[in-house]
This record gives structure tokens, sequence and C-alpha cells, in this order.
């Protein structure tokens, strides 16, 4: 099996250790830096975010693809926010400068309250059904040889096309954890995403998208991509110290108002995948191998936000466990943005693949062992 690797890229110094208000709100020379660490750790994709704050995901996205080789930016797109065929269009045209190196990750929407700030007032439900129409003209705007029209819900067209032809197909991803959310992945999604939840409760879930996937009439199923947030150091130990410090100053950053663009407030979360991190953190502090819940209380659930913490054969392992319920795609990120993604290249990302290079030679499970450390780079 292949297990291909996400980190999430970040457009200027600072993060939830560090934060940083004020200033510049893109700092190209750090964009191109940190695109180049993660290309150099071994990711395979880097998320980029979108947020009505934030920097715009279609223009990052290609200044990701400009300074790497074999790096694969994942657009974060609301459908709100882009008509579809102009979306088709400048996908396909990431695409072709970078040579295939293009995926589109769909946010339908999991709060009301941003989605406002840019004109959306739709129901949750009525955003997971525009997602899917959304999906569909994509798709046929990529693929039909002639014009064709549309009249839809939500979407409205005559005689578009032929449209701007993609490099290389370009998947479609779609996340979320609720009813709506699965069923629209499960139908059209070809891959989609989950936070790091307890491996009893991942499991459930990925059955619930494969079911979707099924009820749809597909042959085929969506890949799943599983997010964490690791914690690691040379032992156990080291790190569930090193998590503590880092819990504390993440507590610290949002109880003095969060991170810019980002908003932060105590209220019960609308989006369902919060409130199911909020629930396992509610049941238990740590979870099966290496799952720390208590970042996602500390932030109350703002984001991808459980950790898994231990030594680098520890998380390792843990990664694994998520491998072998069905996860080909990890998302790992951590708190020290630029450090983190330098360790994880370093002890991490080798270690799980050498595991499975070693399960597919032998079709059995070895002992997971980190290797000496490389010469130390220079950390940030």
């Amino acid at each position: 099996m292949t297990v291909e690797f996400i980190s999430a890229i970040n457009t200027r110094p600072g993060d939830e250790l560090n934060p940083v208000r004020g200033g510049r709100p893109l700092d190209p020379a750090y964009l191109r830096r940190y695109a180049r660490v993660l290309e150099d750790a071994g990711f395979d994709y880097t998320l980029v975010p979108y947020g009505s704050a934030g920097a715009d995901s279609f223009v990052v996205a290609t200044a990701v693809a400009t300074q790497t080789e074999r790096l694969t930016p994942i657009v974060a797109v609301r459908p709100n926010t882009v008509y579809p065929t102009v979306a088709a269009q400048q996908l396909a045209t990431l695409s072709q400068v970078s040579d295939g190196r293009a995926v589109v990750h769909i946010i339908s929407g999991g709060s009301d309250a941003e989605q406002a700030r840019q004109g959306d007032h739709l129901s949750k439900d009525e955003r997971y059904d525009r997602s899917e129409e959304w999906i569909r003209i994509v798709r046929r705007a990529w693929t039909e040889p002639e014009p064709f029209s549309h009249a839809g819900r939500y979407y409205r067209f005559e005689d578009f096309g032929p449209g701007f032809r993609p490099y290389a197909p370009i998947p479609i991803s779609v996340g979320g954890s609720s009813a709506a959310a699965y069923r629209v992945g499960g139908a059209v999604g070809d891959i989609f995403g989950l936070w790091g939840e307890p491996l009893a409760d991942t499991r459930e879930q990925i059955e619930r998208v494969y079911a979707e996937a099924r009820a749809a009439g597909r042959s085929d199923r969506p890949r799943i991509w599983v997010t964490f947030r690791p914690i690691v150091a040379e032992t156990d130990e080291l790190a569930w110290e090193k998590a503590h410090r880092h819990v504390g100053r993440v507590a610290e950053t949002y109880a003095n108002g969060g991170l810019v663009p980002f908003r932060h407030d105590r209220a019960q979360p609308q989006n369902v995948g919060s409130q199911r991190l909020l629930d396992a953190a509610a049941r238990g502090e740590v979870h099966d191998r290496a799952l720390w819940t208590k970042p996602a209380a500390v932030t109350n659930a703002a984001g991808a936000s459980t950790a898994l913490v231990g030594s680098y054969e520890t998380v390792a392992a843990a990664i694994l466990d998520y491998v072998d319920l069905g996860a080909d795609l990890i998302s790992i990120r951590g708190y020290d943005n630029l450090n983190d993604a330098i360790d994880y290249g370093r002890y991490i990302l080798p270690l799980v693949r050498q595991e499975l290079a070693h399960r597919e030679a032998t079709g059995q499970r070895g002992q997971i062992v980190a290797q000496p450390p490389i010469a130390e780079g220079v950390r940030a």
C-alpha cells in the first residue's frame, strides 16, 4: 500500500506557538522557503487553505507550484466564492503550469457566520447540495468535447465550452463529518478528508463514506485523508513534556485573541467535525496509541486540532494504525510549523515508508526503528 503525506502551506512566519500580529500578511521569500522545505522533507502535497480574511488560495497554489518540482498544491475552494466554470479554468491553468500537480479541496462551509462574510446565506445542507452541483459542472468543463448548457438549482448557463483542459486529471476532495458531507463526498469525491479522531470513530466514518459511495452506484470509492498535529521527540517522555509546553503556549495564544486572520470563540462550534473532536476530548484526553485531544479542548476544536504525541517510532506506528483502517493520505502539520515540517521529513515520513516497504516485500509487519539522525539542517 502506498501512503502519501500532506502538509499545509504557511505564507509568513508565525504560528500558534509564535504568533505574529501586524506586518505584511504574505511574505514571498518565506512562502518560497516553506514550499521548498516541504518538498525537501518528502511531502507529496500541501494544502493551501482558504478563509475570508486570508490570501487567495489559487494565487498561493500557483506560487507554490512554480517554486517546486514534485510538491502538489491542494487548492481549498468555497463554491460560493467562484463560479464552477471559472474555477475549472483556474484549476486547469494551475495543472498546465505545474505539469499536472493540482488537487482541489471543496469547503462547503461549517460556519454560517463565516459564510455570511462573503454573502453566502444558504443553510448547511444547501451548501453541500451546491457543492455537489459545483463538482459535477467542473468535471464536465474539463471533459466535455462540445459546448454544453446547465440549468440546476444553484447554477445556470448556456453553451459553455469546450473548457480549458488540465494537463492531467485533477482529483477533487470533499471533507466533513456530517451526514450531508458523507453523502456528497461518497457520491462525487475522489478524496474524503477527516480530522484525527479515535480509531473506532474513524473506522465508523470511513464505513459511512464507503456506504454512500455504494449507494451512489460507484464501483470505486474515495481515498481517505486523515489530519493530525503530531508532537514528536526522541522519546515518549520528552515528547509529552514538549506537548504540555506547547499546549500551554497555544492556550495563551487563543486566550489573547487567536491568530490573525483566524477567529476563535468559546461558543459551541456549528460544524459537526469540531463537535466530534470536543466529544472525543470529553471522553478522554488520550486515546489509542498516541492520540491527544487536549489541544482540541483548549482551542475549542478550531480546525484540525488533535495531536499524535510520542517518540518518532510511537507516532509512526500510530499513523500506521490509521493506514491499516484505510487511510492512504496522511496530513501532518505541527505547532512550530517550519521546524516540525523539517523534523517530520527527517524522522516520521521515512519510518512510515520504510515499514510499508517492509510489509510489501515480506507480507509481514516489522519493528519500527528510528534511523540515526541525518546531518542537522538549519532550523528556523
